[in-house]
């Protein structure tokens, strides 16, 4: 059994000398003799009491609620996500979601089993960097749990996962910070109408976006909140550093733009506290260790990322001028009017929290209308400034809330039982907020308007997010109204007879996946150029065909791929694009200087001609313009035709069977002859002066103008080479020819991230259709140069040349980065606390006690509250004939008999002798949401921080957190300050004032 040590140290009652008893023998000497039997029953009583000892704290009235409002907030997000269709077995589909499935593929598949971390893929844009350009947990925890369950479900649960628990990291955020109760509650409420709602659909941060394929997104925010909650309550506590430094790590790698959101906040909450407490020098000593640590913890993945920056390609997305109407849309003005007595209700009475998030929610704004057009869009700002509001609306009701029961209220103790309902009532004005658009709230119903009414209240607003929901989460299979059909597969069609399904293309898709799988062990694996449309949505996203590799086992790739960032071929690919597709979607912005390169018309043969020059084995094309181009182009052999199959191109929707409306089409298929993927050049490349390693706006300038003539194609452009290749200045294409003797390239053997190849000759440069990146590296050649549009050229030395896909010094530079971040975050465990000033000054606008002044009192908005109700928002101190404890002045109220009984041999609940609760309950007796706190100065409020010398073990500082203010691992209470965590600690951001 377990003793407290508090019995009698007597035989069999925790002396070191055991009696015998059940399951023991004397042995002769009084000790016992223990059975196998007998230690495992004190191994699951150990176990028994340590999970009674987590619910424990739910026997307060304060965290029952709060665990009712997190579980119901967390339950209600994953009902939405429709766990019929979440947990079946389709491959998912929707917008970019439909796309990503392939990297984590790629990452299982073609990565990690050459024991690299990131690696190279030909799967699209002519091969690229997988997990270089992008972000690597989301992509290996699906990875991961696809070990443990089908990787369909896997990938499905990690797209829904960030959503789900945003709610609790929400709520994280608020208990780490010490925020008062019943502020995480409220956090946690405050997500759902954030989440559901409807200002934007691809910026990040809600389900629309998520759904869109933002949920790398959704990811880092959840790791921004866990961390800006623990650099709150690490501040107050100096503890924290080594798992903050975890969390900012988390979320660097799982997406930048929350990053910054996180790095923002941080500065925010720096600058508070040190306005607050003039102690900069502690501030620095918690936050630098957390900020080098953490961002070096990324170094394997963020080194390489920025020292190959030049090579990633900016789409150019356009800076959002409509600066008001973005800002302020017309359906939102309650959440205008909610966050606005929000802000003012936090600045009047302290809450530390709503100070922060009024203030991220300004910058957001200041930002969106001010950043630079550069590669970070301005958009992206846009979710922190509407989760910011929607934030200080939730506590905006919470505080309406506590001034009506602070109204009504007379005493501390009926005041704690009357502020329970408050994260209740959030709860349910969220609910609302959110069912309302859904159609799920019990009595809704639909007018003969066809307007939607519950309660009187009567709208049109019908939410998209069902549908969407169940269009991605039903997968590419539902155009079947099956679930896990086997693709691809000649028999994977549905026949004739479509159900009655958006997805109607999905036989069609299917028997083109077979088709060129067929076709591959004819012709063999390559890449394939497809006409682009978006009525392919009818597949499940038209982004299908780019996934090619994945229902072909990585056999044929497309052209086109997700990650446009991720290659610096992208550009040339939709130029191609628009070339080849009646429509072409002409994604990419070219940057300034560069004239614009999209066809106004399709040009099927100068298409062809750039697709030998990329080494594309196929072409795809749908519609008729487009097929008797081709039919008169010598360089393509029709290999395939597959349909009839009717279109409905007015109302973009695809359908089974003829109608008024359909076009009848065939998919053809052709061969793109003459496109080698290793051939000899006839002329001797040209160094242009000032490309070697540029960003891409400048590399584009001369090679866009390149591409797009054909006679300039004789001779390479190159950023580097060797001496006897001949220079030209910068943007000059006059380039001397000087012809290379004839060689030829014969035994090409290409796998996904190394081909070998032989040459007759040795010394005459070949050129290699793979697209460039320093990782390459040969063996039996000299290079690799990069050459327009984006290849690589090298000089043979042998006559056989072997390349791969290999480590750089900026890899090891980067491993080594992590490594030295490893043995940082060790010192970090071992130093957990960083050293803090035990003296705190005054808040901003607050007057030093004994200078005429307290420190802390109603703001001018609750002044001006208790003048027009007549009375004090706080409640009157509680009498001793109503038998409450008022906490003496300067003494904390925490841990501490109201008799003034020093806390040792105080049971660690804080809880008095007297049984009257003293842990949580502020001096004024005012647990509001809020209300200011108790004492903030005096030799009772500096030892509660832990940062005295005789002080320490008052905040769990003793061995096993033990000391009167704390019973969990860092030493805190359930709240952290008892029920409330109102006690003097709780002075922080995340607390009062």
């Amino acid at each position: 059994m377990t003793y407290t040590g508090e019995e009698e140290r007597v035989p069999g009652a925790g002396s070191s000398v055991a009696a015998p008893g059940p399951g023991r023998e004397g042995n002769g000497d009084g000790r016992g003799i223990e059975y196998p039997s007998q230690r495992g029953r004190e191994a699951w009583e150990r176990l028994a009491n340590w999970v009674a000892g987590r619910f424990t704290p739910l026997g307060q009235p304060e965290h029952l609620v709060t665990f009712v409002v997190v579980l119901a907030s967390v339950v209600f997000v994953f009902w939405q996500f429709d766990p019929s269709k979440l947990f079946s077995g389709t491959t998912i589909s929707g917008g970019d979601t439909g796309a990503h499935v392939l990297l984590p593929w790629v990452v299982a598949h073609q990565v990690l089993p050459n024991l690299r971390l990131t690696g190279w893929t030909s799967s699209n844009w002519d091969g690229f960097p997988a997990v270089t350009f992008y972000f690597p947990l989301p992509v290996y925890s699906a990875v991961l749990l696809s070990q443990v369950i089908s990787y369909d479900v896997a990938f499905k649960l990690i797209t829904a996962a960030p959503m789900i628990f945003m709610p609790l990291s929400a709520w994280a955020m608020g208990r780490f910070a010490r925020a008062p109760f019943p502020v995480p509650a409220v956090l946690a409420a405050a997500t759902l109408p954030f989440m559901f709602g409807t200002e934007f659909s691809i910026y990040g941060g809600n389900i629309p976006s998520t759904l869109a394929g933002e949920f790398a997104f959704a990811w880092s925010l959840n790791f921004a909140f866990i961390f800006l909650g623990l650099m709150i309550g690490g501040l107050q506590s100096g503890r924290y550093r080594a798992w903050a430094a975890v969390a900012f790590c988390c979320a660097f790698m799982s997406h930048i733009d929350p990053t910054l959101f996180a790095g923002g906040g941080a500065v925010v909450i720096f600058v508070l506290y040190v306005l607050r407490t003039y102690d900069w020098r502690g501030a620095l000593r918690w936050v630098f260790p957390v900020f080098a640590v953490g961002g070096l913890l990324a170094g394997w993945w963020a080194w390489p990322f920025h020292e190959r920056f030049p090579y990633l390609t900016n789409m150019g997305y356009q800076k959002i001028t409509t600066y008001i109407t973005t800002l302020f849309p017309t359906g939102d003005t309650w959440l205008f009017i909610l966050a606005g007595v929000g802000a003012a209700l936090s600045l009047s009475r302290r809450l530390r929290i709503g100070e922060f998030f009024f203030i991220v929610a300004a910058l957001s704004a200041f930002a969106f209308r001010f950043m630079p057009q550069s590669i970070l869009w301005n958009a992206r700002v846009l979710p922190f400034w509407f989760l910011s509001l929607y934030l200080l609306g939730a506590l905006a009701v919470a505080q309406l809330y506590m001034l009506v029961a602070e109204r009504f209220t007379r005493f501390a103790v009926t005041l704690r039982a009357a502020a329970l309902p408050g994260p209740l009532v959030v709860l349910v004005a969220a609910l609302i907020w959110v069912g309302f658009p859904l159609h799920i709230l019990p009595g809704e119903h639909t007018g003969t308007s066809g307007a939607y009414t519950w309660l009187g209240v009567t709208d049109k607003t019908n939410s998209y997010i069902p549908d969407w929901v169940s269009w991605n989460y039903s997968g590419y299979q539902a155009g079947c109204g099956t679930t896990g059909v086997e693709v691809p597969s000649a028999k994977a069609h549905c026949g004739p007879a479509f159900p009655n399904t958006s997805k109607t293309r999905w036989p069609e898709y299917t028997q083109v996946v077979a088709e060129l799988e067929k076709l591959s062990k004819a012709y063999g694996c390559g890449n394939v150029m497809w006409e682009y449309q978006s009525q392919m949505n009818n597949y499940g996203t038209p982004d299908a065909l780019t996934i090619l590799p994945y229902w072909t086992n990585g056999c044929i790739g497309s052209m086109e791929g997700l990650y446009y960032e991720a290659s610096a071929t992208t550009p040339f690919h939709f130029i191609d694009q628009s070339e080849l597709s009646l429509q072409p979607s002409d994604p990419m912005n070219f940057p300034p200087g560069v004239t614009d390169p999209y066809s106004s018309a399709p040009n099927v043969a100068l298409g062809v001609q750039h697709l030998q020059m990329l080494g594309v084995k196929y072409y795809m094309a749908l519609n008729a313009q487009l097929q008797a181009q081709a039919a008169a182009d010598p360089s393509l052999k029709l290999v395939s035709t597959l349909g009839p199959y009717y279109i409905n191109y007015s109302g973009n929707t695809g359908v089974g069977v003829p109608t008024g409306n359909a076009v009848k089409q065939y998919w053809k298929i052709y061969l793109v002859e003459g496109s080698p993927r290793v051939h000899p050049l006839a002329n001797q490349p040209v160094v242009m002066k000032g490309m070697n390693n540029v960003a891409q706006p400048k590399w584009l300038k001369p090679t866009v103008t390149w591409y797009l003539d054909p006679s300039d194609w004789d001779v390479y452009l190159a950023a580097t080479g060797p001496k006897s290749w001949a220079r030209v200045p910068y943007n000059d294409l006059a380039l001397p020819v000087k012809p290379e003797p004839p060689t030829t390239v014969s035994n090409i053997d290409e796998h996904n991230a190394s081909i070998s190849f032989d040459v007759s000759k040795v010394g005459v440069p070949v050129v290699v259709t793979i697209s460039y990146f320093p990782n390459w590296q040969v063996s039996g050649a000299k290079g690799i140069y990069r050459v327009s549009p984006n290849l690589m050229v090298v000089v043979p030395t042998s006559h056989h040349v072997r390349m791969w896909y290999g480590q750089t010094p900026v890899n090891y530079e980067g491993w080594i980065l992590t490594l030295i971040a490893l043995a940082g975050l060790v010192f970090l465990i071992r130093r957990p606390q960083a050293q803090l000033a035990s003296v705190r000054r005054p808040g901003l606008g607050e007057k030093a006690p004994g200078r005429g002044g307290r420190a802390s009192g109603p703001g001018l908005l609750e002044a001006a509250l208790q003048k027009r109700l007549g009375r004090s928002l706080a409640p009157e101190e509680p009498s001793p004939t109503h038998g409450a404890h008022a906490a003496p002045t300067g003494v904390p109220a925490t841990g501490v008999p109201a008799t003034g009984v020093p806390a040792t041999g105080v049971p660690a609940t804080g809880v008095p002798a007297t049984g009257v609760p003293a842990t949580g309950v502020p001096a004024t007796g005012v647990p509001a949401i809020g209300g200011t706190s108790p004492a903030t100065s005096g030799p009772g409020s500096q030892e509660t921080d832990g940062q005295e010398s005789d002080g320490q073990e008052s905040d769990g500082q003793a061995p096993d957190g033990q000391g009167p203010d704390g019973q969990g691992p860092d030493g805190q209470g359930p709240d952290g300050q008892g029920p409330d965590g109102q006690g003097p600690d709780g002075q922080g951001l995340g607390g009062q004032g």
